[in-house]
């Protein structure tokens, strides 16, 4: 299990291709400066003015180095930021400021950061199509929310510029407690630094994000130091790992909960019976069979009936577009690595993990999986661009080094011990989240999920939030006809950005 962690999860937000994540990154060794030297902090300030929402703000955007601190007062890292504030503030409680970072672990904010919340964004086909080659549209982004909130997009160590520096090492950062850690140490120096302790404050993240985000509610909350937040922001969510190791054998809860997916995705490609039906039903019917037939017949095993088996077959080549002589193949296991390669090998085709509206081609058609992500080869080109220029030309940051966009290199190191005690299982953050909650009583919690979502599935989410006593009052669960990354699908990008518009104007007292 922990192999299959370090190896898959390390490619959680962008899916590598499996063996580059095995093979290494060269790159990633500029996640360390030379033994004991610590380079002076950069900063770019730039003024800007935006239409977002239909409000006409003039904002500063200041790109740089924050020198992160050990116990000793010691520099070990630079983290880089860029952060959004609007002009002539007065009283800084009545402005929100809103901390983003997205996954991996390994990755830039770039994704959330281009793609839906900043002042510019990426256009890129939102039919689920390649994006091919430059040049591509960069626009404004008139559904940023720089009308509700200062916005602040963190680079964890590791990833972008942001890197180990002086007596630290990589190592020292790459893991739940340690990453928490570090990026507690980023908002806590912030919100000092720019007299932000009584603004309202909310931290965000897409995938692993998500888990930082629920680590985060710990690291920042509990203790007499503690930071109160306001709200945390879980796009595509995945707090509760043994939910989507679909990797291990001895485990059989993500045969449950990808299953929603399954049927989702087989839906689109039209691989069911529509008759009568409408996409939310069908979707709901999955739900239900996963939940009560499909969960009794995974648990009951070789005890089953060959009556009660072949009744399960049936249902679930119905819900997954599968074969039902593939099936009987698996004995009822299908993990979401086969049903991608599957679902459309009749066609020579397969489907994305992080978005399986979007399809690819492989070498031949006997593969047991796909060798690289077809969502990732089609929209990775153009966020790289985008990032790079923009920081280039709008932000003017002149630094001769490779923003690292994703790196292998803190997954494969990744130390999966929670600050719960975690000693050897999956990793568990619900827990936390719902634990923030009972001693922060404005605490409230914002979740976007994909329906075609192969890496985090809604289902596994939904699970998480229907235990360890969440409050679900104060929470606010949407989804969207998109994958992961819903916000490369026009429709779900408005969505998704006026919603958690208004849960942040929402927050105020």
């Amino acid at each position: 299990m922990k192999a299959f962690l370090k190896m898959m999860l390390a490619a959680a937000l962008f899916c590598v291709p499996v063996t580059s994540v095995m093979a290494g990154d060269e790159a990633a060794d500029t996640a360390k400066e030379a033994p004991g030297e610590i380079p002076e902090a950069r900063q770019f300030k730039t003024s800007h003015s935006g239409t977002f929402n239909g409000k006409k703000i003039k904002y500063t955007a200041i790109a740089g180095d924050t020198h992160i601190k050990n116990e000793k007062g010691e520099v070990t890292a630079s983290i880089f930021s860029i952060a959004y504030t609007k002009d002539d503030v007065k009283d800084p409680s009545s402005r929100p400021v809103t901390f983003f970072f997205n996954g991996g672990p390994g990755s830039a904010s770039l994704w959330l950061h281009m793609g839906v919340f900043g002042p510019k964004r990426i256009d890129v086909p939102s039919d689920a199509t390649d994006a091919g080659a430059a040049p591509y549209k960069v626009e404004d982004n008139a559904l940023s929310l720089l009308d509700v909130t200062d916005l602040v997009f963190i680079d964890p160590v590791g990833t972008g510029y942001s890197k180990a520096v002086g007596k630290g090492d990589g190592k020292d950062f790459w893991g739940i407690n340690e990453d928490a850690k570090s990026v507690g140490d980023f908002i806590r120096k912030y919100v000092s630094d720019n007299k932000r302790w009584n603004s309202p404050k909310y931290v965000g993240g897409e995938s692993y994000g998500t888990t930082r985000s629920a680590a985060l509610v710990k690291e920042l909350q509990e203790g007499y130091n503690s930071m109160a937040l306001n709200g945390i922001i879980l796009v595509s969510s995945i707090l509760d790992f043994q939910t989507v190791d679909g990797h291990s054998a001895d485990n059989p809860e993500p045969n449950i909960f990808f299953l929603p997916t399954f049927a989702a995705t087989a839906w689109y490609h039209g691989k069911v019976d529509k008759t009568g039906r409408t996409f939310e039903g069908f979707v709901e019917e999955a739900r239900q069979f996963a939940l009560n037939d499909y969960m009794l017949a995974i648990f009951k095993g070789n005890r089953l009936s060959e009556a009660e088996k072949d009744a399960v077959l049936d249902k679930l080549s119905l819900y997954t577009g599968l074969k039902k002589s593939y099936l009987k193949k698996t004995r009822l296991w299908v993990n979401e690595f086969r049903f991608m390669a599957e679902l459309l090998r009749d066609e020579g085709k397969v489907v994305g993990r992080l978005d399986s509206r979007y399809v690819g081609e492989e070498q031949d058609d006997a593969g047991e999986t796909f060798s690289a992500d077809p969502t990732g080869y089609a929209i990775s080109a153009p966020y790289t661009a985008a990032v790079n220029d923009y920081m280039a030309r709008d932000l003017q940051v002149e630094i001769d080094e490779r923003y690292q966009v994703l790196s292998g290199q803190p997954g494969r190191s990744w130390n999966w011990k929670t600050s719960d005690g975690w000693t050897g299982g999956y990793p568990t953050l619900g827990p936390i989240v719902a634990r923030g909650m009972r001693q922060n009583k404005d605490l409230r919690v914002y979740v976007a999920n994909g329906y075609y979502d192969l890496a985090t599935p809604f289902f596994a989410t939904e699970q998480t939030f229907s235990q360890y006593g969440m409050d679900s009052s104060r929470v606010t669960m949407e989804y969207f006809d998109a994958g992961h990354m819903m916000y490369v699908h026009k429709p779900s990008l408005e969505k998704l950005a006026n919603t958690v518009r208004q849960f942040i104007a929402d927050g105020g007292k």
